[in-house]
């Protein structure tokens, strides 16, 4: 009966579904998983519904509920699409009587379009020589035995008919069963004397292993003596089951001449390049679905992919002969050459990698032979946006830059430890610094995943390396912006400690920071060389923290005890709120953060809001006198009430008590970190509007911050500076 369109997949899976319900006893957990392979249409268009086969339809009835009596196996091949293999078996006059005989056969028929798709040089093939050919492989599809789907388990082998050849089945975890890579598109169609199974393609015998297989085909004659040099023939003679994504004579005619050369002249190298074309599993074609990540012998990875209709590797459309089967795998043809990183040059890794523009710097110094040379070395490349406002200019300092970007061991970022020292070609030694979320050498940070070559390693960093210039007193003498710190640095005694051996991370106020101070505070901080050491302290971290590892927010101790907050968003690094001008001027001993202010300690700031309180007291009780509710009462007549009370902050007289939620509903509040309680003013409803001057002073004056040692509401009374119990 005629349907409108549906997709094909979906009729195939009402059919099944129909099936499973009215065929019997419920599937075991495998042929639930065998039901999914039958699910993948082939082609979509205006199909009709038909029933499944050994079912048929029932007047009045839904579905195709009647159940129509065994057949033999000839029969029951046209039953399930498989005319044309009727139609051959007749051929050969031997093999129908067989099939319609007593016995207990399994046969895996190809479908119509199976046999539609073979060539006429192989169809004549097979019926000439008075169709012993076709007699063969027809007997090659068959198994002298019932063998359900149950049994088809993966890489397990059935002896055919034909000279007790090997069928090979491999059942894949996405629900894919092949039988010598023909995909199996219906199953477990009973018959009187034995089982049918549909598959897609005309299976042939294989005798043949993978090393015979590439030795006999002419298009591989480049592979042949590239296996031949590297000894994996042992490999692809042996037992076992691979997936060879075997390069062609073209494809190693893509690369260029000296790479070929090269690798074909290096054992190691030429393995590496062989093992990332050898998967650890057979893999037929249909198994081999977009999304799919495949592991080679070198370990690691394809990525499968779809470019329209054709399945991709990594990117490519290179796959050109499929299911070329062996008696210890599968052979795919594949048109370009899939080179591993591990066969790469440094120069080939970085021209490849986000780092181009540090690889022509190279060229440009003279330095290209490090990179494509046999030493064991880690370039350290900065990405190309790290040059987004110009490329520096290639002079003698540039050069010894590049020297020093360049490390004398192949290094593997897994095996970077905190505070290790890494020797460069330039002559520096660079420390690593391991945080929470980064890991860095020197101020540059490691951007990407490292790739590791035949004799070098990449590391893509974040920015140019900035090498030791020596001691953080040395990096600040020589830099004029930091002449009045270098003064206040010796005027406080600290010298000593900033050149020595240690880990610092200073955030250096430049003379514009101190020329901002006035004149009498200037000199009364450089005439106290107790205080003026506190304030420098505060202004040291006791660790190097390089700006690539700052993240939203991050806490650094300081020498004088008090923490530093740094944070950094969109590049730009602050602490404690205050911008940093320059960033990472890395010395011995630490790293130097260039900031246009001086940063006051903790206690330092109490003392400035306790200066504000006093001049807001004086506001305070100078207030009764001129300050007036709207109803027109003094303000000094008002029951403040601050906590439980507040006594002695206003001059005495007579008190006539509001209710609270009339009054004005200043409260006090403790922070949960410390001993800073605040002043909240809340304007009630009897406080007046603000068009009188006056009206407002009172709230303003008591909205300050104040250290109270004791509970949050304990009795207050003023005394020199604030507040005390």
């Amino acid at each position: 009966m005629k349907s409108f369109v549906w997709p094909l997949p979906l009729t195939l899976a009402l059919a099944l579904t129909l099936q499973e319900s009215l065929a019997g006893p419920a599937k075991s957990p495998y042929q639930l998983v065998l039901q999914h392979s039958r699910l993948r249409g082939r082609q979509h268009g205006v199909i009709s519904y038909e029933c499944c086969p050994g079912y048929e339809k029932v007047p009045g009835e839904k579905g195709c509920p009647a159940a129509l009596p065994l057949s033999n196996i000839y029969e029951t091949l046209g039953i399930v699409g498989s005319t044309t293999t009727q139609l051959y078996t007749d051929r050969t006059e031997k093999l129908r009587p067989e099939m319609e005989g007593p016995g207990s056969f399994t046969i895996f028929a190809p479908s119509n379009e199976a046999w539609a798709a073979l060539s006429a040089e192989v169809l004549d093939s097979l019926v000439s020589n008075v169709n012993i050919e076709l007699l063969n492989a027809l007997r090659y599809h068959m198994v002298d035995r019932r063998v359900l789907t149950d049994e088809l388990k993966h890489g397990t082998t059935l002896t055919s008919m034909y000279q007790n050849s090997d069928i090979h089945i491999h059942h894949y975890p996405n629900g894919i069963v092949t039988v010598n890579c023909a995909r199996l598109l219906k199953a477990d169609h009973h018959a009187t004397n034995g089982v049918v199974h549909l598959i897609d393609k005309v299976i042939s015998t294989t005798t043949n292993n993978i090393q015979q297989f590439i030795e006999i085909e002419d298009t591989f004659e480049t592979l042949r003596a590239a296996v031949a040099a590297s000894g994996l023939n042992t490999l692809l003679e042996g037992d076992g089951q691979f997936t060879l994504l075997a390069p062609t004579n073209e494809a190693f005619k893509k690369i260029p001449p000296e790479t070929l050369n090269r690798i074909l002249g290096d054992p190691e190298a030429l393995k590496d390049l062989l093992n990332n074309h050898i998967l650890k599993s057979a893999m037929c074609a249909e198994a081999i679905i977009a999304g799919l990540s495949m592991e080679t012998l070198g370990g690691n990875t394809l990525e499968v992919g779809c470019s329209g209709d054709v399945l991709t590797l990594d990117g490519k459309a290179i796959i050109s002969n499929k299911d070329n089967l062996a008696t210890n795998g599968v052979i795919h043809y594949v048109d370009e050459l899939l080179i591993p990183d591990a066969a790469k040059t440094l120069f080939e890794l970085a021209t490849e990698s986000d780092v181009s523009t540090s690889i022509d710097l190279y060229r440009q110094a003279g330095l290209g032979s490090h990179l494509s040379g046999t030493e064991r070395l880690t370039l350290l490349a900065p990405l190309n946006s790290v040059f987004k406002d110009g490329v520096p200019y290639v002079d003698a300092n540039m050069k010894n830059l590049l020297l020093n970007h360049i490390v004398k061991d192949q290094l593997s970022s897994k095996y970077l430890y905190h505070g290790q020292i890494l020797d460069t070609l330039g002559g520096k030694k660079l420390r690593v610094f391991v945080y929470r979320n980064s890991l860095c050498i020197e101020n540059s940070c490691i951007a990407a995943h490292d790739k590791r070559g035949r004799f070098g390693t990449l590391f893509t960093v974040d920015r140019m390396l900035t090498p030791p210039i020596g001691t953080i007193m040395d990096a600040l003498k020589v830099d004029n912006r930091f002449s009045m710190l270098v003064a206040a640095i010796q005027t406080a005694g600290l010298t000593e400690t900033l050149n020595r051996e240690g880990a610092y991370t200073i955030f250096a106020p430049t003379n514009e920071a101190f020329q901002v101070l006035p004149p009498e505070e200037l000199n009364k901080l450089m005439g106290n060389p107790k205080e003026l050491a506190d304030i420098l302290k505060y202004h040291i971290g006791d660790e190097i923290l390089v700006s690539g590892a700052i993240g939203a927010l991050v806490r650094l101790t300081s020498l004088q005890g008090d923490k530093l907050e740094v944070s950094s968003k969109n590049t730009l690094v602050n602490v404690n709120k205050e911008p940093v001008v320059e960033t990472d001027i890395m010395a011995t001993n630490g790293v130097i953060y260039a900031i246009k202010s001086i940063l006051q300690p903790p206690v330092n700031r109490i003392q400035d809001q306790n200066k504000n309180l006093h001049s807001a007291l004086e506001i305070f009780q100078r207030a009764p006198a001129f300050s007036k509710t709207h109803d027109g009462e003094p303000m000094a007549h008002r029951d403040l009430s601050v906590g439980t009370h507040a006594k002695g902050l206003m001059p005495q007289g007579p008190k006539a008590p509001i209710p609270a939620a009339q009054s004005s509903s200043e409260f006090l509040t403790r922070k949960p970190e410390g001993d800073v309680a605040e002043l909240f003013p809340f304007p009630s409803p009897n406080c007046p509007p603000a068009t009188d001057p006056r009206s407002w002073l009172f709230p303003v004056a008591v909205a300050v911050a104040v250290s109270v040692p004791g509970p949050a509401t304990a009795s207050l009374e003023p005394k020199l500076g604030g507040f005390k119990n």
